[in-house]
This record gives C-alpha cells, structure tokens and sequence, in this order.
C-alpha cells in the first residue's frame, strides 16, 4: 500500500510538471492597454507630473519609444490599432457618428480584413475586450434602449468575452451604450465608475482564463477623455502641484525629457503663439479666476489618469497571482495627444500634456499623433529600461504581435485573398535593429501629413498652405521652409496625393461636423455601415 502511495504522488509530480511545462512553453500572453486623448508627456516615465508607478514600472521593465506616431483621433486610430492598416483602408476615415457609403468612410470597421482578435483566435488564443470599441457606426444605435449587433460588434470581430462602450463619448457615471458582450446595460449602481469597471472586467477575465491557452486582453481605457470627471477626493490630491502654473511645469517636463533621454539634450522648449488668436498667455497674466479653473481641470485630469495607473497595478497583480506574468507582453499607448477641445482653459492644458509638441487631438502635426508607447517582452529583458528613437506608427501594433505571438498573418479572411498589413513588425526594433526606411502618412478631417526620410509635409486643414519641416533639426515643427526647399514640397505633395487616391482618402469632405452628418443622413438612410 506504501508502494502505492508514493508511486500515485510520484506520477503526479509528474504530470503537474508535464502540465507545467506545456504552460510555460506555450505563445506569450499580450495584454494592450491604450489610454484615450492623453498626452504625450504625462505619464511619469515621460517626463510628466502625474504620478504613475505602475506604468513607470512596465517602462523599466520593457522599453519605451520616442517617437511613436498615431492615427491623430479616437476611432481612425482604434481601427489601425485592430487591423494593421491605415484607417481609411478599413472604411474609418472619419468618425463613427455617420456611414458616408464612401469606401474609406464607412463609419465602422469593413468586414474584408481580420482584427488581431480574429487572426490570433484562429490561432488558439482566448481573447478578451475591456473599455471602449468606438468602430461600429452610431447608425446602428436606432435608440439606446434596444441595441443590437450589427456585424461590427466586439464578439463579431474576434472577441470570446467583451465589456464596454460601443460609441465614443459620454460620462463616466452612466455610458449609454455599454454592453456585456451581447447585451445592453442600462442600470448604473451608485458607486459605478467608468474607469474602475474597465479594470474590474479586465481582472474579472484575467481569473476566469484557461491557462493551457494563450491570452490575448485589449484594454482600451476611456481616461482621461472628456468629460473631466473623477472622485473629488482623488482630484483634491493632485490641485497643489498645478498650483505653480503651466509655463513652470512645462519646462520641468522637458527637463525630465532631457534626463530620460526621450527628447535630445539642445532642444529648447518653445511657446506655441499661433494657435492662439491672441498669441498663447503666460501664466502670470492669467486672472485668479482663470488660474483656478486651469488647476481644477489640471488635477481632474491627472487623477483620472492615476486611476487608470491604479488599474494597470491590478491588472499586473491578477496577471501575477494566476501565474502567467512572466509569459506576458505588455503594450501601452495613447490614442491621439490631449484636446483643446473646450476653450482657452483646456487649450492650455493640453499644451501641458502634450509638451514639447505643437498641435492638438485631431490635427496631425506632433502634438495630435505623438503618443507614449511601452512594449514589456520577457524575451526582450537585456534590453530593459530602454529607450528607441526608431519612427513608428500605430499600424505597426498588430504586425508586432503576432511576431511576437510567433504567428503569421493569414493570407486569407472569409474566404478572400488580402494583402499584408500596412504596418510592419517593431521586433527588430526591441532588438536596438533600424528597419528599412519608410514614408509613414496621415489625414483625419482634411488635416494632412506625410513623414519622409526627416522630413514632413503637414497642414492642420486643405484651405491652408502645406508647411515643410525638417525634422532632424526642428522636431517641434516651429518653422516652415517650404519657401527654402519648393522642390522637396512638391516631391512630399506628390507622394502624399498618390497615397491618398490608392488608400481611399479622396474626395475629402470639409462640411462640419453636424452639417456632415446630416448631409451624408439625407443622402442615404441606411446607417448600417455594412457592405
């Protein structure tokens, strides 16, 4: 009977090792976490004084880069993030609000290219959506009472379990297009709070995953997009470090910049007079009146990006206690840079978040697409700490995934032969590697770009003269010297117009915003946004 024992607790030792070795030799788990309208300077590991350990913690562990561009706007750059592609390549030109029955402004995600969650589900990954979707056309939401999947809901395009916001704005105590995966929530308990309920669905799914399969988690907070709200207590804590005003703490986060090795030692930080109508204010002219709302809507900002901070500790911590940390890739970034939207107060906010660059959310000069981006691979840990100045763009995500999934991407979605992805894998990059030259481009709401061997081409809309930089010795894009270089203009100019014409973003449309949506309404009454 001993013998019988041991050999029973003998053979499972055995097992468990067996069952822990194919675990552990399994594909990597990817969680990507994505924070919405934040700045490119705001987290602690970029220089900003907003107190983020959690996130700092993923920078020291993985490596940051400096010069990571974006889509410039909430749902072009959600739908880059899922495909790979340019948005207007994926029928998100625009926004979510209309279905233009354009090809590239169909106002959700088209059905002919996989997400990440399709291709990596097909692959053995169990995968799960936390926060906002934004990429299914507001069409659909016939009233907010009786929503129903439209062909571009997250369970629709690859996802096993999801929780969120479908639409793009709103509150954070009441989201009136929240769903659980197929269904609609419409009763709100009063301690319910956007951001905490993001991070508890995505804990919640952490603890319930499979182990013997891979993970794949697309966290998509929608902190710190307006409107500014978050528990008075949390805001309070954060009010007297903005008390010194915006043109000191600028400076201090280019310093930090400078120290982490972000931005170049001989930069110097300067004052954005022209997007103000009367030149940008110093913070000594500012009335106490306008002082005080500055600092209100400084610290609401920043404790709502603490909150998400606190999030990404849970999620960390849930990722640890059930054992897979350390076969986990971590992405962090940022949608577009922080928003000017809401008047001279906000403005100077965002130039505070979005230090030491030009512009705002929705224009594609630097201040617009710059966003913070963390990759913590495991297999990458010599390299921890890092910092890679090599220029990317949001359309490199999901190629930079599956290679590090080890996966490849199909040649073939629903039975129709497709391309590669526009973007290319960063691997070679987490390797300190440079990757082939390559131009990368940009438009959202006629605000046009083109980044090309250190230069750009950029205007903030198509009634205004293109401006060209040169990037290697003006990154802040201060002076125009399309005058000094008319040759260098016109060969950009070509090269952005013949992208355009092939990725499906011409005509563009100028209407603003409400008479767009109710002219594109008129034209066609089928909102559904499907082929």
């Amino acid at each position: 009977m001993k013998h019988i024992i041991v050999f029973s607790q003998a053979l499972t030792i055995c097992l468990s090792a067996i069952c822990s070795v194919g675990v552990t030799a399994q594909k990597p788990n990817i969680v990507v976490i994505m924070c919405d309208d934040m700045g490119f300077s705001d987290i602690g590991c970029y220089g900003g004084e907003i107190n983020t350990p959690h996130i700092d913690a993923l920078s020291e562990e993985g490596i940051r880069f400096s010069r990571f561009k974006n889509a410039g706007r909430c749902c072009p750059s959600r739908a880059s993030l899922l495909t790979g592609r340019y948005q207007h390549n994926v029928g998100m030109g625009w926004m979510t609000a209309v279905d233009e029955h354009r090809s590239g402004y169909r106002g959700q995600l088209c059905n002919k290219v996989p997400t990440v969650a399709e291709i990596l589900k097909d692959k053995g990954y169990s995968t799960y959506l936390s926060g906002k979707w934004h990429v299914t056309v507001d069409g659909n939401f016939k009233n907010k009472t009786n929503l129903t999947p439209n062909g571009s809901w997250p369970r629709e395009r690859g996802f096993d379990e999801a929780f969120g916001g479908l639409s793009g704005g709103g509150g954070y105590y009441k989201v009136s297009s929240l769903i659980r995966n197929e269904t609609h929530i419409t009763a709100f308990p009063d301690d319910f709070y956007y951001t905490d309920e993001i991070t508890k669905y995505a804990v919640k799914f952490i603890k319930g995953h499979d182990v013997h399969k891979p993970l794949y988690l697309h966290l998509m907070h929608y902190a710190p997009h307006r409107p500014l709200q978050a528990p008075r207590k949390r805001v309070d804590e954060c009010r007297v470090r903005y008390k010194v005003g915006y043109d000191v703490l600028r400076k201090k986060r280019l310093d930090r910049l400078k120290k982490e090795g972000i931005i170049s030692l001989d930069l110097e930080l300067p004052i954005y007079n022209r997007e103000y109508k009367n030149g940008r204010p110093s913070w000594d002219s500012l009335s106490s009146e306008k002082k005080e709302a500055w600092i209100e809507e400084m610290a609401s900002y920043a404790a709502m990006v603490e909150i998400v901070d606190d999030g990404v500790g849970e999620v960390v911590k849930a990722l640890k206690q059930k054992g897979i940390y350390d076969n986990t890739i971590i992405l962090f970034l940022s949608d577009n840079g922080a928003t000017n939207e809401g008047g001279e107060i906000s403005q100077l906010a965002a130039d505070l978040s979005n230090t030491p660059y030009r512009y705002y959310k929705q224009f594609t000069y630097n201040g617009g697409v710059s966003s913070p981006f963390i990759i913590k691979a495991p297999k990458y840990k010599k390299y921890r700490g890092e910092i890679r100045d090599e220029l990317c763009h949001i359309i490199d995500v999901l190629p930079t995934c599956l290679d590090l999934a080890g996966v490849s991407y199909p040649t073939k979605f629903k039975e129709k032969s497709i391309s590669n992805p526009d973007g290319v894998t960063l691997v070679p990059v987490l390797r300190n590697k440079k990757l082939t030259t390559r131009d990368l481009f940009f438009e959202h709401q006629t605000s046009c770009a083109i980044v090309s061997d250190g230069y750009k081409l950029v205007r903030d809309h198509d009634s205004n003269p293109w401006e060209l930089i040169d990037l290697r010795n003006d990154p802040f894009e201060t002076t125009d010297i399309s005058k000094k270089d008319p040759m260098k203009k016109l060969e950009l100019e070509k090269k952005w117009n013949a992208w355009a014409k092939v990725n499906k973003v011409v005509p563009m449309e100028t209407l603003p915003w409400v008479k767009r949506i109710a002219h594109y309404k008129r034209l066609n009454s089928d909102q559904s946004g499907l082929d």
